[in-house]
């Protein structure tokens, strides 16, 4: 049965029935389809395929069906309750990649060609910066960083810039969670001619729906909160630009090669199941820590949105439901300090990455965010004592004990 086109008014609901249930032997979940090809029956039904829209049953580093199921599952969620220029149900279109870093490098380079530019901002995930400065600099395409809460200099640097063709956002940000308006930003892009991007791997659509603010793009490292549980490796890129997707978008994705598997496909649609009680208790707990954080005498600054001292507490508090659980702070006693508080941790788990059930700390300087130049990520709020907290579904008692213990250490 698909469910592709069916409307769900709950999240719950459209993440346990969204993804079709093709198979022949009426299995309950979506079946791992572990193969790296497909047969036909007949080569006239080999070359009806080759010649059709549905890439799904030929090779897999085209399409499968697992990744299909997942890719219903995400095109519902951002799209779950809004309506195109005509006021009928929008339409996106997902690509399922191996991880987020597979699906970012897809969306700059199916957009970006030699001698174009490409606009961003500070305080990024350290792989996507790297990507940009580095990667993408050798290829030819320029990066330009400036604050684009700043509606003026961004409006300045298009006009000066007519190379642009592209704004990429990560809102909140990893792990300073700055926050940029994407709806003024779109607008203000969408005047010069220029696509605009959103990362929403730490809202989740759960809590942010670019697409609504009049983003061209959406992207996600799918490792995070959408698996939830740390089980696998998925990226995805979506885009309302049906066409454009299916021509140029799906060319470059699977020329890169950068196709997921059925296994992590399979364990994506598991965890998307319970993508919304997971986040009402990550919300939760996420904004009791931060209080806690917030009042105890060993902290020098938290990072939080949900803080009315967050610089970008009103635009986080406009376009999310509810703020995201990912915390950042400062120990008075700097990176010594750090340490000791790292090591000092019972039930917290020391690890990178974020958005698993469990709750992540980890210290972006010497992990996350190694690459970084220390100039530059000094300068973007990134400090040699920052630590970073994936605030996780614990019970919230046992966060505080543990919090409270380790800090009482440095």
């Amino acid at each position: 049965m698909n469910m592709k086109n069916k409307k769900f008014k709950g999240i719950s609901t459209l993440t346990l029935h969204t993804a079709a249930k093709e198979n022949n032997n009426s299995s309950h979940t979506t079946p791992i389809y572990a193969t790296s090809t497909f047969t036909f029956d007949t080569a006239e039904e080999g070359m009806e395929r080759f010649k059709g829209t549905d890439k799904t049953k030929l090779y897999t580093r085209w399409g499968n069906p697992t990744f299909a199921a997942a890719e219903q599952t995400l095109e519902a969620l951002e799209a779950h309750g809004l309506t195109n220029e005509k006021g009928e149900p929008l339409q996106l279109k997902a690509l399922l990649h191996s991880s987020g870093q597979a699906a970012m490098s897809t969306l700059f380079l199916s957009n970006l060609s030699a001698g174009d530019t490409l606009i961003s901002h500070f305080s990024l995930y350290g792989g996507t910066q790297e990507l940009m400065q580095k990667l993408l600099t050798e290829a030819g395409i320029k990066t330009i960083l400036i604050d684009v809460r700043d509606s003026a200099l961004l409006k300045q640097t298009l006009e000066e810039n007519k190379a642009v063709k592209l704004i990429h956002l990560e809102t909140p940000a990893n792990p300073t969670l700055q926050c940029v308006d994407i709806e003024s930003i779109c607008t203000i892009a969408h005047a010069h001619g220029v696509k605009v991007s959103v990362d929403n791997t730490v809202a989740t659509p759960y809590l942010q729906q670019p697409f609504a603010l009049g983003a061209d793009f959406v992207f996600h490292s799918a490792t995070k909160f959408l698996n939830g549980h740390g089980s696998a490796l998925n990226g995805v890129l979506l885009g309302k630009d049906l066409e454009f997707m299916n021509t140029k978008v799906w060319k470059w994705h699977v020329l890169l090669g950068g196709n997921s598997n059925a296994f992590d496909s399979y364990l994506l649609i598991q965890g998307m199941k319970t993508l919304e009680i997971r986040m009402e208790r990550h919300c939760s707990n996420a904004a009791k820590v931060a209080q806690f954080l917030d009042k105890h005498a060993a902290i020098e600054k938290v990072n939080y949105t949900g803080l009315s001292s967050h610089p970008d507490h009103t635009i986080a508090s406009k376009q999310m439901k509810q703020h995201a659980p990912l915390i950042s702070f400062e120990l008075k006693g700097g990176i010594e300090a750090g340490k000791k508080f790292l090591n000092a941790l019972e039930v917290c788990t020391r690890a990178v990455s974020l958005g698993t059930v469990d709750t992540l700390v980890s210290h972006p300087a010497s992990m996350t965010h190694f690459g970084i130049p220390r100039e530059e990520r000094i300068k973007y709020g990134i400090s040699d004592g920052l630590i970073r907290m994936s605030v996780g579904i614990e019970n919230y008692e046992d966060l505080e004990a543990d919090l409270a213990q380790a800090l009482s250490k440095i």
